[in-house]
């Protein structure tokens, strides 16, 4: 299975990718005539080295008569998605709208963009990374001009924050994690609090300082389009924040003072965007006679299909500032000062090739406590993903990498993370 748009050996963004993100083209020449104007961010998905603008694809029709595909034992069928407008949702600003939608949109979304990607001198076929059939659609192979003004180089196109984020919550989903953090402020021997192996603990963090990534900005980008960042002023540096500091961290007697932090961290961490419509019953009103929406938990089931997809994230942290404060309502300062994330969203079918076991095997082996029943995911899994951390001085071009991880080290599962959320 392969692509007609070239697609480099070491790509991140292959056939069995199609990420979705917001881009705007600073440098484009071509876009002059459209309805959306360059430096205006609008949606975009992504293969070998070209950004492709949504809103163009739809436009074209190309995105229209979408399909949601049912099947079971006895047959396999198809009906057309008619409460879907492609034109509208992929000109916004933000994939928000997009991620409001159920899941069988995003899947049939992005089985057309395969579709579309796909070598139409290709057969029918699926592979490893794509558990099902795709039927080449060569409408935007034979159009090269619709190529020109959709297909942009990643290397001179802007990314964006990828949705406007209302809030979001921070989960000690990793037992290893937990147990490192717990101690370097808590020692060995208490490491784990009681509660750790109960309940996802977490905590809500600030969304108003949530960035993209520093890597994710073209340096050819023109003023007037990075004051277009959705979330805010384009952040070229994270300020160090300030906050008070022991004496001496280990007599609390002696107080502290107020300083700049000493000891900056950071968290490899993969974060997740929870779509779908909202989830609702209807209850009636006696004082306006008539029903009105209520908010209802989600199961383990139902969370699992909220999952749009993933990115990776940093979770900058003031490791002095936060030892002395987080006692006993969590982190302020220390954690809230800025949150920076990949702009390109992952989504959870392209993860889902790569579903596994967690180093954690089962939840509640060997004698620790069994979650309570809402919290028992029948699917209890993570994916095989692996991770690393490098850093690279800015007086020089060379990296070093300093830690791998895998996100198969989970305890809690994600659907476990976001059924406690929604």
């Amino acid at each position: 299975m392969k692509s007609w748009i070239e697609v480099p050996t070491d790509s991140d963004f292959s056939l069995a990718n199609v990420p979705f993100g917001v881009c705007s083209f600073p440098s484009s020449s071509t876009l002059s005539s459209t309805t959306l104007a360059p430096c205006t961010p609008r949606c975009c998905t992504a293969i070998g080295n070209h950004a492709i603008d949504l809103h163009l694809l739809a436009e074209a029709g190309l995105l229209d008569n979408l399909l949601m595909t049912t099947e079971s034992d006895e047959s396999r069928c198809s009906e057309i998605i008619t409460n879907f407008h492609p034109r509208i949702v992929f000109s916004q600003p933000t994939l928000n709208e997009f991620m409001s939608c159920e899941k069988h949109v995003w899947v049939a979304v992005r089985n057309r963009l395969l579709s579309l990607f796909l070598d139409s001198s290709s057969i029918s076929s699926s592979n490893n990374h794509i558990q099902i059939a795709i039927q080449a659609d060569n409408r935007l192979q034979q159009n090269s001009a619709l190529q020109s003004q959709c297909m942009h180089p990643l290397s001179t196109t802007l990314y964006h924050l990828p949705a406007s984020i209302g809030d979001y919550t921070d989960f000690y989903s990793s037992r290893e994690h937990a147990t490192n953090v717990g101690i370097m402020f808590r020692g060995r021997d208490n490491a784990l609090q009681p509660n750790w192996l109960h309940l996802p603990v977490g905590y809500h963090g600030r969304s108003s300082s949530v960035y993209p990534s520093l890597a994710s900005s073209a340096t050819t980008a023109e003023n007037d389009c990075e004051r277009n960042l959705v979330g805010g002023e384009k952040m070229s540096t994270v300020r160090r924040p300030c906050g008070q500091l022991q004496v001496d961290p280990l007599d609390p007697a002696k107080g502290s003072i107020y300083g700049p932090c000493k000891l900056m961290d950071f968290e490899l961490e993969v974060a997740f965007f929870v779509g779908g419509p909202t989830n609702t019953d209807y209850e009636q009103d006696h004082n306006q006679q008539q029903q009105q929406p209520r908010g209802r938990p989600l199961t383990l089931s139902e969370a699992q299909d909220r999952i749009f997809g993933y990115v990776l994230m940093n979770d900058w942290s003031a490791r002095d500032i936060q030892k002395w404060e987080y006692v006993p309502l969590g982190p302020f300062t220390s954690k809230n000062f800025a949150t920076t994330i990949s702009t390109w969203v992952v989504t959870s079918m392209a993860l889902e090739p790569f579903r596994c076991e967690t180093s954690a095997g089962v939840q509640g082996g060997g004698g620790e406590p069994t979650p309570l029943e809402y919290l028992k995911d029948p699917n209890y899994g993570s994916y095989d993903v692996n991770l690393s951390v490098s850093i690279q001085p800015s007086s020089t071009s060379a990296s070093t990498q300093i830690c791998t991880s895998n996100l198969k080290h989970m305890y809690w599962s994600l659907p476990n993370s976001s059924s406690t959320t929604l």
